[in-house]
């Protein structure tokens, strides 16, 4: 298996583990797809895969279309995407991916937990070269022959196929989510979830349980951050 399977299976039962986070999260990228694209999924995909993903975690069908309906209200401010780039403790890398409608607030907090667990925050393009930005789609793996479907989806872009307990995973590069979702939908095979995250290149291990809980401090302040849509670091776990 690839780093794209490990890296899955050690975030696994951390992602989305407060459904209210993940709520939160979806209302966020439900606005932003709106604002992008209108809010009819039939002719916007980046709405399609939001409410793919709602199912997922279960979010209430009223709640989708309250918050598309929200979305669609002019008055409504939009949301930024900001990513910010810095170093926990002992040398181990932080990508944070932000929704944001007050980027001034945003900066602030951001740079004031770096600097409380001993971080630093650092300039645009500092360490987001050490992860790689993939897309991800998952889909029901009933009827259906992974390796198979790995070469027959390796010309839309397809790096890494493999199944586990949620059916079968397909990763590829984030320039590739267009082609793949298209394709799956020509398919007629189900998309459950889809979705972008950043693999580190590289992970360091850390053998001093204290420096792991310091750099745990850190990770837990930003996630817990109401701007905050996910966070990577090259910690191995």
């Amino acid at each position: 298996m690839g780093r794209a399977f490990e890296f899955r299976k050690a975030r696994k039962m951390k992602r989305w583990s407060a459904m209210s986070k993940a709520f939160t999260r979806i209302g966020k990228d439900i606005v932003m797809a709106v604002k992008d694209g209108g809010p009819d999924p039939d002719t916007n995909s980046r709405l399609r895969a939001v409410i793919q993903n709602a199912k997922a975690v279960n979010m209430p069908k009223d709640n989708v279309e309250r918050a598309i309906k929200r979305a669609s209200d002019k008055s409504l401010g939009d949301y930024k995407e900001v990513l910010f780039e810095g170093y926990a403790p002992h040398g181990i890398a932080i990508l944070v991916e932000t929704a944001t409608d007050n980027n001034t607030r945003t900066v602030a907090n951001v740079r004031s937990y770096f600097n409380k667990c001993n971080g630093s925050l650092g300039t645009s393009g500092s360490v987001e070269f050490m992860f790689d930005h993939t897309c991800n789609f998952r889909i029901p793996a009933e009827g259906l022959d992974p390796e198979e479907l790995e070469l027959e989806l390796i010309d839309f872009g397809a790096e890494e196929v493999f199944v586990d307990d949620d059916g079968i995973l397909i990763y590829a590069p984030f320039e590739s989510f267009g082609a793949i979702q298209k394709e799956l939908e020509s398919r007629e095979l189900e998309i459950l979830s889809s979705g972008f995250e950043r693999i580190p290149q590289v992970t360091k291990a850390l053998d001093n349980e204290e420096h792991i809980a310091e750099v745990e401090k850190l990770l837990e302040k930003l996630e817990e951050d109401d701007d905050v849509q996910n966070v990577y670091h090259s910690m191995q776990e």
